[in-house]
């Protein structure tokens, strides 16, 4: 593959490790915002200038780096948090896991079945550990906004493993993922400013409050 793509790929990995490492909600909007940015250059890189993979750039570029953080910061200034504050596993914690979960990926990549194009490449191990990273986050933190994060990164490596396969599937099927994305921020928008409304936080332990 081309020296870009590994590059960004590895720059992914690098700000995996930060948004494990940080507390700041907006600084984590921003790295989301960079990380969805780098990968959306990835299909042209890996595929050649086309079509099909300009649509695919575009339309990541525009979700993933413009669309969906703009939101995110609409949200948190109108919550008026800045930050995650007591997350269930502690940020040096977490980081040691997302530092594991990471060399697994890198050694479990080396064991699969792959193709020979496929075979020294970061784009499974990458893909692998940002699946983990976003896992982690979705788990680890209380604040609504840091686990809708967690589910962008997480779709981020879903992206970066879809791109191998990016000639032989549909454009529909990629754009249903991104549209799957849209909304659940929507829904989870809604969901955060219902919390907000009725108990002044969108710390998601407020959920068990909620009675019939």
């Amino acid at each position: 593959m081309n020296d870009p793509a590994t590059t960004i790929l590895f720059t992914v990995i690098l700000l995996n490790f930060f948004l494990l490492g940080t507390s700041r909600l907006g600084a984590c909007i921003r790295v989301v915002a960079a990380q969805g940015a780098l990968i959306s250059l990835l299909p042209p890189l890996v595929h050649g200038v086309g079509v099909h993979t300009m649509v695919l750039a575009t339309g990541a570029l525009t979700l993933k780096g413009l669309v969906i953080p703009w939101l995110l910061f609409r949200a948190i200034r109108q919550v008026r948090i800045r930050r995650e504050m007591e997350p269930r596993i502690g940020y040096i914690a977490t980081l040691m896991l997302g530092a594991l979960t990471t060399a697994g990926a890198f050694i479990f990549a080396d064991r699969l079945p792959l193709l020979s194009e496929h075979h020294h490449t970061m784009f499974i191990p990458a893909s692998l550990a940002t699946l983990a990273v976003g896992f982690l986050l979705l788990i680890t933190r209380r604040k609504a906004i840091t686990q809708v994060l967690g589910y962008l990164v997480f779709e981020n490596g879903i992206f970066i493993f879809g791109i191998l396969l990016a000639e032989a599937m549909p454009l529909m099927v990629e754009a249903g993922v991104l549209l799957d994305m849209l909304v659940a921020v929507f829904v989870m928008g809604i969901v955060m400013n219902h919390i907000n409304r009725e108990f002044s936080s969108i710390d998601t332990e407020n959920l068990c409050l909620l009675k019939e």
